[in-house]
Order: C-alpha cells, then structure tokens, then sequence
C-alpha cells in the first residue's frame, strides 16, 4: 500500500492543479494546442490510477487483476508519449519535417507497444508474473523505457532549437520549462532502469507536470486573459466611436435640435410601432420660422442662424418634454408624448398666443405653428400632413 500512496498523492496533485482544464470547458483550450495537453493530462491521470492499483493487487496477490493492469499501465504510458510530442509539436507550431517525425514516433512508440503487449500474452516479452504476483521486467520492457528516454531526450532538443530560433524572453521562458520537463523525465526513467520496482515514473510525472502548470500554463491562461481584456477594449472605444458618430449624425449642429437623420429614423420606427399596433398615443407639432429668408438677405447668415437659434429656443421652452427636430432650414418638429401629450392643446394655445402678441419686440422669433394627433393612421406622414397644413394656416396669421 505504501507504493501507492505515491500515486495517490500524485492524483491529488493533478487534479487541484489542473481542474479548470480537465473539468471545465475553457475557450483558451481552443488555442496553442491546449487541447492536446488536456489529453495528455488525461493519459498522465490513467497512468496514476494504475499505478495506484497495480500497489494494491501486487500486496493482495490478485494475480488477473495484477495481469490486466500492468497491460494498461503500458497502454497509459504509450498514451502519454503520443499526447505529450503531439502537443509539443503543435505549442511550437513547427510543421516542418523534425516536428512531423517526432510526431511520427510518438504513434509507431504506441502502436508497437500495443503489438507487443499481444504477444506477451501468448510469448513473454515485456514482462511476467508468477503466480505469487512477483513482477519481472524483461528485455523488451527496457527497450521500450530506453527508447521514452530517447523520444524524451529529442523533445527536449527540438525545443532548445526553437528557443534559439525564437528571441522572445516570455516565450523562451516556457519553451525551457517544456525543455525542462523532458530532462526531469528522461533522468527518472534512466534511473528506474536500475530500480523497476519504485514509482519513479510517477514522481517524474508529478513534478513534470508541476512545472508545466507553473511556468506554461499559468502564462498562456494570463496571456490570453490579457487577449480578452484587449479585445474588449478595442470593441469598447470602437462601440464609443461608433455611439460618438451616432450621435453627432443625430444632431443638429447648429441648434442642438435632434437632425434629419434622426427624424428620418423616428418615422421609421413609428412606422413599424403602428403596422405593429405598439404605439397608442402620440401628437406632432410642426414649426416653420417666418420671414428667416428676407433677415438673411438684409442681415447676413450669421445674423440669420442666431435667429434660427432663438426660435428653436422658444419651441423648446414650451415643449420641454417632447424630442423636437429641425427638418429644414426654417423647420423643426415635435414629437410630443408622455408629459406634454396630456398639455398638448394646452400648450398649443399658449405657443400661438406667444407668437400673435402685437408688441413683440423687434428681431424676436415669430415662428407658425401646427399640431396633429395620432388617430389610428397607417403611416406617420398621415399624421404629420394634417399638422403640416395647420401649421399653414396659422403661418397666414
């Protein structure tokens, strides 16, 4: 039991460390081959619970059971050497010729190990088992462990290559610790050759992968969290821009009155909110500002567009709480809901009454006026015609 507490630890070790990545489906796993180094993981995990079992049969003396795990202890070994020069490969991103034969290797390793493991049931050639579940490594099995050193040993090799290749300092960092993984490896395998009875491999495993998880793993999530960050801000100060843009093309710039755009945009979706049955109530006052042409001509433009500024201020004063738009040169409207709905009449009197006192004083605003209320139209030009003719009306007086 004391061979497997080794194991066991080693589990524990794993998954706390590794849990986001095993358990849970993260988007940075879609990049840089992490998807690969999750099966890797999941192959280095098998390869724990068999060790964990093979201390438990071997102390009971279960000799099938026994029989049966070490089989899928080689099997998990293999797995682990095809996942792990797959990833390394694919983390490099190097398709070139070196990359495609390490990767090569790794599944002819698997594939070869898996006819042997076959044969050995027919013709020992990796290992026995007496019948006091007594454990004998044979030739076979030490070819195989010499031939992970070497493919460990290549990795390793390939990587220092890249870090050459490659002048980036945070890359170069996890480049050594994956360089730094296959050295660990190689060394512990090397050494179980003399000692095939402890968990050596377990422990290079453990440590193997601790270092992975601090020095690559760690820095790929920070890095593709500081992606994430970016790209939201990029999509934030292009929505600004965006709403910016908007905002300066829905309004008017000299009166500060909503534009033509945005008129044309209101009447679309009112529109829309009628062929639908959503809008129930709603008026519209158009404005026309008198005589605004004969003070351009004998005052100038500048002169001209103050006065523009003025009447839209008087409008503004009465229609405090309705959305007015300039739709001309001298022609603004209201959409008048909510608050000013209620007044509107009300409001409407008061406007004219404003605009027919006789001691005006000179230069002050006179602006005509119309108003219409939404019953049950088609379209809101139905709605704004009827105004735009009271408006006319009243304009002759």
């Amino acid at each position: 039991m004391y061979y497997s507490t080794i194991g066991i630890l080693a589990i524990l070790v794993l998954l706390i460390e590794n849990y986001d990545i095993i358990f849970k489906r993260n988007q940075a796993l879609m990049n840089r081959g992490l998807v690969l180094y999750k099966l890797f993981l999941v192959a280095v995990l098998g390869y724990y619970l068999t060790d964990v079992l093979w201390g438990i049969f071997e102390e009971q003396k279960l000799l099938i059971p026994l029989y049966v795990d070490t089989v899928v202890y080689f099997l998990a070994m293999a797995s682990g050497v095809i996942f792990w020069t797959r990833y390394v490969v694919k983390y490099l991103s190097e398709d070139n010729i070196y990359g495609k034969i390490l990767t090569s290797t790794g599944i002819a390793f698997f594939v070869c190990v898996f006819i042997l493991l076959n044969v050995n049931i027919f013709v020992p050639v990796l290992f026995t088992i007496d019948e006091n579940c007594v454990y004998e490594g044979l030739a076979l099995r030490y070819v195989i462990l010499l031939v992970q050193i070497v493919l460990l040993v290549l990795v390793s090799i390939y990587t220092i290559i890249e870090i050459c290749k490659k002048p980036s300092v945070l890359q170069n960092k996890r480049y050594r610790a994956i360089c730094g993984f296959g050295i660990i490896m190689a060394t512990f395998l090397t050494i179980q050759l003399w000692f095939p009875l402890l968990p050596l491999y377990t422990i290079a495993y453990m440590l193997g992968t601790c270092l992975l998880h601090t020095f690559v793993i760690n820095s790929e999530k920070e890095e593709y969290k500081l992606e994430l960050e970016e790209a939201f801000i990029r999509e934030t100060k292009q929505h600004e821009e965006l709403k910016n843009t908007r905002e300066l093309a829905y309004t008017d710039a000299l009166t500060g009155a909503m534009s033509k755009l945005a008129y044309i945009n209101l009447e679309a979706v009112t529109d829309k909110d009628i062929r639908n049955r959503e809008i129930e109530k709603f008026a519209i006052a158009v404005f026309d500002i008198n005589d605004l042409k004969k003070i351009n001509d004998e005052f100038g433009h500048e002169f001209g567009d103050k006065y523009i500024k003025n009447a839209y201020a008087v409008i503004t004063n009465y229609f405090k709480n309705s959305s007015i738009y300039r739709i001309g040169g001298d022609e603004f409207m209201a959409f008048i809901d909510g608050e000013d709905y209620d007044d509107y009449n009300k409001l409407k009197e008061e406007f004219i009454s404003e605009m027919l006192k006789p001691n005006k004083k000179a230069f002050e605003p006179v602006v005509a006026m119309g108003v219409a209320e939404f019953n049950h139209d088609d379209l809101f030009n139905d709605v704004f015609r009827r105004a735009d003719k009271e408006m006319y009306e009243n304009k002759k007086m």
